[in-house]
């Protein structure tokens, strides 16, 4: 199904819609045109936005904790665009979405105006060399557009392990005009004891490595 808001839903099972590793992947939107992520699903419900999600471990564990919600992953690494799609057929979750495209330009040119309810961004690649510092995807340009696809009272969390990029997401962040920051736990968000439990907060705190989190909400 690669018409927005009519997954090709190819089988139910109880009443309970059963999509395809396709249905999860919709087709990233054409360049110039403005979206509301609400239409690549069925039901209605809020609409939150992971931006590199991986091997979807959080967005799993979202998607089966509040079916109510609707989730968009974005991510580039095609292998793990694939195998989050699985993931999610393979457990019966028909709440999700995985967009292959890059989130910078999706943000900044596709999305429409408030239409996030909520959005999470862990562990973003931290470019950490000087001269890669502007492939880095907090840029004031970035959190601009981002905070004006965020609702009124909507949350944004960023985590990372890297401490000098932390203190460049938080001066930018904390910058923006609309954002203000709040505590990080929240267990409607998913934040319990400041854990996300993604695949890399795993693993780097298994490493012993320290974490830092961020949380910011839309005035």
């Amino acid at each position: 199904g690669s018409q927005i808001g009519n997954p090709a839903v190819r089988a139910t099972f109880g009443g309970r819609v059963v999509l395809t590793t396709d249905d999860i992947l919709p087709p990233p939107p054409e360049s110039g045109v403005r979206v509301d992520p609400a239409g690549y699903f069925d039901g209605p419900g809020p609409v939150e936005l992971e931006i590199g999600c991986g091997k979807g471990g959080f967005l799993l564990r979202r998607a089966q904790a509040r079916p109510d919600l609707r989730l968009l992953g974005i991510e580039w690494a095609n292998k793990y665009c694939r195998f989050t799609a699985d993931r999610m057929t393979r457990w019966g979750v028909s709440n999700v979405r995985i967009l292959r495209t890059d989130a910078r330009n999706f943000v900044i040119h596709h999305l429409v105006p408030e239409c996030l309810s909520a959005l999470h961004v862990y562990h973003p690649d931290p470019w950490p060399k000087k001269r890669h510092h502007k492939r880095r995807l907090i840029q004031p340009d970035f959190v601009a557009a981002a905070t004006a696809a965020l609702k009124p009272g909507a949350r944004w969390a960023v985590q990372t392990d890297h401490e000098e990029y932390f203190q460049w997401i938080t001066e930018i962040m904390t910058r923006q005009d609309g954002l203000e920051p709040i505590g990080y736990d929240d267990p409607d968000f998913g934040i319990v004891d400041a854990r996300a439990e993604t695949n890399y907060e795993i693993k780097y705190l298994r490493e012993g490595r320290r974490v830092y989190r961020l949380a910011c909400r839309k005035r």
